[in-house]
């Protein structure tokens, strides 16, 4: 099968053929086989880039998976094979899952826990942009924070790929949506989706304009920040947080890690959820399973959709990662197996 390997850690964006790449692509890599009664092989369809893939090549990411490794996490395709006690899932069913590793690849071997099938209607490329997104999202806005209807959500970089999954996600919930990005395509994307109000920061200031709206709408304030991004943003945006507010701190996409005043955060009486939502695999698998069961339901009825920014073969894996470093892609990046694609929707 062909596979991409991370030989060394380094720039995924370097192209495959340099010699300087981390990454390698090995045209015979043997075929996983089944290792359990209850293993299941998957031939992927397709699979997502995430912001910790791009870390962990880089050796940045707080995972450091032994030397040579199949990056990878979230993914889509059609059971190829089960063992001989699978009970959940037969050959030719169309699945959906992550892993901590390994995606990058024609096959994967799981376990069939580990699999979720994909609901007659789901687009299958969608399906495995979804598990790591939207699932961070969801636990995050739904498990933790508890988002309602009744609150204000404020979500920092709006237009990646958790922060669309948030938009939708806090829509779906009913909560007034406030969504931050740069750039006019992805300010009129966040609209398309539904955002009651959009600060574009080209050229506005985040917290007059969000000011602003919520004078507007005599609104007292933010109740939800959801923040993959940090540095100095999350710092002005605490300005806007209602008393009892909850921050969920998500990543540091700006590569800055901000400080939250712990006596502001006493004082307004805020929660801060700090989410790795790797982690919930280990601890409390059973909320990601309800998780992942929703959104399918979710996208086969049409109350969130994805939207892949650039798709790539394997082959051109530094584009795919040059998309996701340079801040080029809105919505999801993806590697496609046996498909027609194109280099960009934008």
């Amino acid at each position: 099968m062909e596979a991409l390997l991370c030989r060394k850690l380094g720039d995924p964006t370097v192209p495959v053929e340099d010699n300087s790449s981390p990454l390698v692509i090995s045209k015979n890599h043997p075929i996983p086989e089944l290792d359990s009664p209850t293993a299941v092989r998957v031939r992927i369809k397709a699979t997502s880039l995430n912001f910790a893939n791009y870390l962990q090549i880089l050796g940045r990411y707080q995972e450091k998976p032994s030397l040579p490794f199949i990056p990878g996490s979230d993914y889509s395709g059609v059971v190829d094979a089960v063992g001989p006690k699978v009970s959940n899932c037969k050959v030719g069913d169309p699945v959906c899952s992550f892993a901590a590793v390994g995606s990058f690849a024609e096959f994967i071997v799981v376990d069939q826990t580990d699999l979720l099938r994909v609901p007659e209607g789901c687009d299958l490329v969608a399906a495995g942009a979804l598990p790591v997104a939207y699932g961070t999202s969801h636990v995050a806005l739904v498990h933790r924070a508890r988002l309602s209807s009744d609150q204000v959500l404020l979500v920092l970089g709006a237009a990646g790929g958790v922060g669309l999954a948030a938009v939708q996600i806090g829509k779906v919930r009913g909560a007034i949506v406030i969504a931050v990005a740069r750039g006019t395509e992805k300010v009129q994307l966040l609209r398309s989706l539904g955002a009651d109000h959009v600060v574009d920061t080209s050229y506005e200031n985040v917290i007059q304009s969000v000011t602003g709206f919520l004078k507007a709408k005599k609104l007292k304030g933010v109740d939800v920040l959801y923040d993959p991004v940090g540095g100095k943003l999350t710092k002005e945006s605490m300005k806007l947080l209602n008393w009892g507010a909850n921050i969920l701190i998500i990543g540091f996409a700006s590569g800055e890690i901000p400080v939250i005043p712990a006596n502001i955060a006493l004082v307004k009486n805020w929660t801060v959820h700090g989410l790795y939502w790797g982690s919930y695999k280990v601890r409390r698998p059973g909320v990601l399973e309800d998780s992942l069961r929703e959104l399918l339901s979710w996208l086969a009825r049409g109350l969130i959709s994805i939207n892949i920014s650039h798709s790539y073969s394997l082959s051109e894996a530094n584009l795919a990662f040059s998309a996701i470093g340079d801040r080029k892609a809105i919505g999801k990046v993806m590697i496609v197996f046996d498909e027609k694609r194109t280099r960009s929707k934008m």
